[in-house]
Order: structure tokens, then C-alpha cells, then sequence
């Protein structure tokens, strides 16, 4: 079973949601069986590289977010975020530009499979919202991409060309197509869609539904011969 996973690294919703995915997906019987695969989303492709200012700066300014209302909105969203074994620190996080951290997700997936891009996802929020790194920086994404198993000159000659900037935007594009205008969003086996960082609950039963739908137990009625609807057959006790 496939689930693909739009988020942007700049969404603190988008890290909780992925705690509460894979909480759901930890105690999933089928877990072996379920491929994640990462896809990237930009809430704002329009900030700068760098932007010089702090993130209540940041979403007053560019958002027009009263700064009061802000306070009440990042405290609420670092209490969800604790709830989930986080620990946001929104006065020290770095604000910028994430589409480079996107790329570097892809190299991942392309040079080390799954298990890096997953590594290099959670490294980039945690770098992000947990330890105020610059996630657009070149030599934070290298040192991320070589924890992850990356050598680090590929990562510096992968941003200083456009490597991964098609399928970047590919994803964007195709969210677009499916009308995703908020992240996270989650996709089961393109059929089921889940938006926002829902209760652990609610991933469980959406994966419950996409596995048995996919895999659908087989009613066989027997059918009579000779006036007899059992033939000669062996069981556990013999035949």
C-alpha cells in the first residue's frame, strides 16, 4: 500500500500530523507492507532565500496576522506539538525559503531510497522548528543529507545546479491537480484523502479501510455435486 505525504518543511502542522501518522502506522499490522513516499508543498514559494526577521515578523508582515493573535495561535500550536513529544521553539527558528530543503529530500529518495528520504524529512522539521538551523542554508542541508548516509559535496553540487527542481514542482503541480490547498495532506493508494493533522484514530481507520478495500476477503459459496455440497477434502484432523 502506497501513502504519499504532501508537506511543506516550513508547516509546524505538517510535523505533528507526521507523528500522528506514524503512531497509527507503528501499531498497523500491515506496517512491512506500506510504502510513504514524500512529497513536496510550499506554502509561500514566494519568500526570499532568506528573509531578516523572526517568524512572528515574518506571518505579521507577509500574512497580516495581528502579532496578539499570533502569540495565542504559536502557543497553541507548540502545546499540540509537545503533545506529540516535540519541542518548538518558534523565538529561534530561522525563517526561510524551503524549496531547496525539498530538493535535498528527493536526492535523498533517488541516492539512499526510502529509509534517507524519511531520515532527511524528519531532520529538516526537527532542524527547523526543534533547533533553529537554517533549513536554507547550503551547509545545514549538507550536514543533514551526510547523518542521512549522503556524501556532502553531492549535496552542495546538487543546490548549486537545478537538480530536482522539476520534480519539485511536479509534486506542487499535482497537488494542485487534486485540489490540495493545505498541508499535510495524505493520499492512500490514490483513493482515500486526509487532510490536516488528524487524531491518531482517525489514521488508523483510514488505513484499516485502504488495506481491507485493497485486499478484500474472497466469500466462496460451494457449489453441489451429486446432492452433496462437500467433495473428499483433507483438514487438520486427517482425511
Amino acid at each position: 500500500m502506497k501513502i504519499d505525504i504532501w508537506s511543506d518543511i516550513a508547516c509546524p502542522w505538517c510535523y505533528i500530523g507526521k507523528r500522528r501518522f506514524e503512531a497509527a502506522l507503528a501499531a498497523f499490522p500491515h506496517r512491512d507492507e506500506v510504502q510513504v513516499h514524500w512529497r513536496s508543498y510550499q506554502l509561500d514559494p514566494s519568500l526570499p532565500e532568506h528573509f531578516d526577521g523572526t517568524e512572528v515578523q515574518y506571518l505579521s508582515e507577509r500574512k497580516g496576522i495581528d502579532p496578539a493573535q499570533l502569540a495565542g495561535m504559536l502557543e497553541q500550536v507548540t502545546a499540540q506539538a509537545a503533545g506529540e513529544g516535540l519541542s518548538y521553539d518558534f523565538d529561534s527558528l530561522v525563517v526561510a525559503n524551503s524549496f531547496s530543503a525539498h530538493r535535498l529530500i528527493h536526492l535523498a529518495r533517488a541516492e539512499g531510497g526510502t529509509k534517507a528520504a524519511d531520515a532527511v524529512k524528519e531532520s529538516l522539521l526537527s532542524a527547523h522548528f526543534e533547533k533553529g538551523q537554517d533549513i536554507g542554508a547550503a551547509e545545514t542541508l549538507a550536514e543533514i543529507g551526510a547523518a542521512a548516509g549522503l556524501e556532502p559535496e553531492r549535496v552542495r553540487s546538487m543546490l548549486a545546479t537545478n537538480e530536482f527542481t522539476d520534480t519539485v514542482n511536479a509534486d506542487i503541480a499535482e497537488a494542485r491537480s487534486l485540489g490540495v490547498s493545505g498541508v499535510p495532506f495524505f493520499v492512500l493508494d490514490r483513493k482515500y484523502g486526509i487532510s490536516g493533522a488528524q487524531p491518531v484514530e482517525l489514521f488508523s481507520s483510514a488505513l484499516e479501510q485502504a488495506w481491507q478495500e485493497a485486499h478484500p476477503l474472497v466469500n466462496l459459496t460451494p457449489v453441489a455435486a451429486s446432492g452433496s455440497a462437500d467433495g473428499p477434502a483433507c483438514g487438520p484432523d486427517g482425511c
